[in-house]
């Protein structure tokens, strides 16, 4: 049987290879992707357009784990997230400019796949990082 960080490690090399037949094998038929605004997502094509709609908006988008920790048949991962913003982002223009998140993931492990993934990160954040002006509102 895999060790289950190993199968995550095999996931985040793959996508910082670019290699999404990998991707997409080391996913559960039944995946589900929920993300921190909270939509959830289904199936592994969700996942890979996932990935590959950060890699439009950074294209050097690169992983690097820094922590996991593994309680029954789940995988907690801190990892960083760097990457230089040269493509549209949710509407927002290419603003050039490198930007790196800490990014916590739970992953469910089942028959040696990821059979779900709930990612937090601080939105607000990246946005500071690649110069994005957050309006606030005040009553």
């Amino acid at each position: 049987m895999m060790d289950l960080k190993d199968i995550i490690r095999e996931e985040m090399e793959a996508i910082n290879r670019r290699d999404f037949d990998k991707v997409r094998e080391l996913k559960h038929e039944d995946y589900s992707f929920t993300g921190p605004d909270g939509q959830k997502h289904q199936g592994k094509q969700a996942g890979i357009e996932l990935a590959e709609f950060y890699i439009h908006s950074f294209p050097d988008l690169h992983f690097e784990i820094k922590h996991m920790i593994t309680e029954g048949n789940e995988v907690v991962v801190e990892y960083i997230t760097s990457g230089t913003h040269q493509g549209e982002l949710l509407g927002i223009s290419p603003t050039y400019r490198k930007g790196e998140i800490p990014v916590c993931s739970i992953f469910e492990i089942r028959d040696e796949k990821i059979y779900a993934e709930r990612q937090y990160f601080d939105n607000a954040s990246i946005l500071s990082q690649l110069g994005i002006e957050i309006g606030h509102e005040h009553a």
